[in-house]
């Protein structure tokens, strides 16, 4: 096989999983599963106004987290400019502080709590980033 072509066949196997990714993506944001194990977290965005996504609920030594597992994290960002967020969910709802999570906290939550190989593959291998929630009510 020559250079060009390995170059095109490369070319095209990075866009078809690109594509995969977009997809995946795409349809977890459509077909959002919501129940004991998901929470709703509303953030404010940039015009002061609530915008709520479904994020799964992590649980480790006795505290509440959420995680941004995807590339799509507005809400990530959103919280860490506002940290007054709302929760919902079958098992708490209020007023909660986000706080980020990093170093030794961030290593056991994320090992107590890892994704599979095949996840990370369909979600194009994204940083993972915790919130500890805290509640203010």
């Amino acid at each position: 096989m020559t250079a060009k072509k390995s170059l095109k066949l490369f070319l095209i196997l990075l866009l078809s999983y690109a594509l995969l990714v977009i997809l995946f993506e795409s349809s977890l944001g459509y077909f959002q599963p919501e129940n004991t194990s998901t929470l709703q977290i509303s953030t404010l965005d940039d015009q002061g106004n609530l915008s709520p996504r479904i994020v799964v609920r992590i649980e480790s030594a006795d505290k509440l987290y959420v995680a941004a597992n995807h590339w799509p994290r507005a809400w990530y960002s959103e919280a860490l400019a506002n940290p007054s967020v709302q929760v919902l969910s079958e098992l708490e709802e209020g007023r909660y502080l986000a706080v980020p999570v990093e170093g030794a906290e961030h290593e056991r939550v994320d090992a107590e709590n890892s994704l599979g190989l095949m996840f990370r593959i369909l979600t194009g291998f994204p940083p993972r980033y915790f919130l500890r929630l805290e509640s203010v009510d």
